[in-house]
């Protein structure tokens, strides 16, 4: 599996028969290497809730590459108004698993806000079980724990900027429920307003969750695991 950061939340995932995008917020984000248009390559989206730095680019992306959108199910209503072909939206909710191309989808609770829906996480999981676990935007919740236990969480992507999300010290102590091997930081440094490094994150990981190991992707730069 490859995983590459485009900024913020934004991350592309390939594997053997997908080639997914995670929140692909490109337009209004300072930290993306690039412009959706340059995108080549697309045939699955994941969506965690639908402000602007998340659902981003999903709709013109779908529409360009006909990529799948899987979200939650009032999300993906909003989306067929707003011209996505029915055929793409495949909507879900809170505990529920769909299978495309080849990787196990599940939607697992995220502690945040929505304008459509309730926000959500996915667990993904490919056939010889690497799994990974996208929280998107969440405070912290005990029942991360259920997760860490549902899953054998090999990556971790979990936002540490503050402000709207857990912070880096709660984001350790995510990692501890989770029990994940490796952790990816996303939803920082992307502005003023959010904690503009991962040094903070390093510590708080060697103090909290020591058996886990933090993963700093450079922007648009792909990490194989």
């Amino acid at each position: 599996m490859e995983i590459t950061w485009f900024g913020h939340a934004n991350f592309r995932i390939k594997s053997a028969d997908a080639t997914l995008f995670i929140d692909p917020f490109f337009v209004g984000n300072p930290s993306a290497p690039a412009s959706y248009k340059d995108v080549d390559d697309c045939n699955l989206i994941l969506v965690t809730h639908d402000h602007h730095d998340h659902i981003g680019q999903t709709l013109e992306m779908a529409v360009k590459h006909d990529a799948e959108v899987v979200a939650m199910f009032d999300v993906i209503q909003a989306l067929i108004q707003q011209g996505l072909p029915e055929h793409l939206g495949v909507g879900m909710n809170i505990g529920g698993t769909v299978s495309r191309r080849g990787l196990d989808i599940q939607m697992v609770q995220a502690i945040h806000s929505s304008t459509n829906g309730v926000p959500a996480g996915f667990v993904i999981t490919e056939p010889s079980g690497l799994c990974v676990y996208d929280s998107g935007d969440t405070g912290l919740f005990g029942d991360m724990e259920l997760i860490g236990k549902f899953h054998d969480i090999d990556v971790a992507i979990l936002p540490i900027g503050g402000r709207f999300t857990m912070d880096a010290r709660q984001a350790a102590y995510a990692c501890k429920l989770l029990k994940c091997k490796k952790l990816i930081p996303q939803h920082w440094g992307t502005w003023p307003i959010l904690d503009q490094n991962t040094r903070s994150m390093a510590e708080q990981l060697a103090l909290v969750a020591p058996d886990t190991e933090m993963l700093e992707l450079a922007v648009g730069r792909p990490l194989v695991i």
